[in-house]
């Protein structure tokens, strides 16, 4: 039993840029899908497929030749234990904004730069860089 899905997403992605794999497999759920399609939309990722028995399908992005992977950094930030919110205009800015924090808002999962631009404050999900 996971007690912390979107963490369980979070270090799969992890683990599977650490040992410089090609695909990796979570388990679906929409708010990781969410996630992945926000990561996907931001150039941390090559692609992912929906599969039919329940999984997504990731393709990890590489730097090569040296096969170095584009996600440096993804921390999750908010755990059940301790919520972190936010407001609008205390949004973080991560590495300057060469980073991106993911946030949940009352209009769905964004960017911390979209959530910026739409006045939303929310949930911060996690960082990456």
């Amino acid at each position: 039993m996971i007690i912390d899905p979107i963490a369980d997403c979070l270090t799969r992605i992890r683990n599977g840029c650490l040992a410089k794999k090609d695909i990796i497999y979570i388990q679906y759920s929409k708010i990781k899908t969410n996630i992945i399609q926000i990561l996907l939309e931001q150039g941390f990722l090559g692609n992912y497929k929906l599969k039919p028995n329940q999984s997504i399908k990731v393709y990890l992005k590489y730097i090569y030749p040296k096969k170095k992977s584009v996600i440096q950094y993804i921390k999750r930030i908010s755990k059940p234990s301790l919520r972190k919110y936010s407001s609008s205009k205390n949004l973080p800015r991560v590495l300057n904004g060469l980073g991106i924090a993911i946030i949940s808002t009352s209009k769905g999962i964004m960017t911390d730069k979209l959530a910026r631009k739409k006045q939303l404050g929310g949930e911060v999900i996690c960082y990456v860089y």
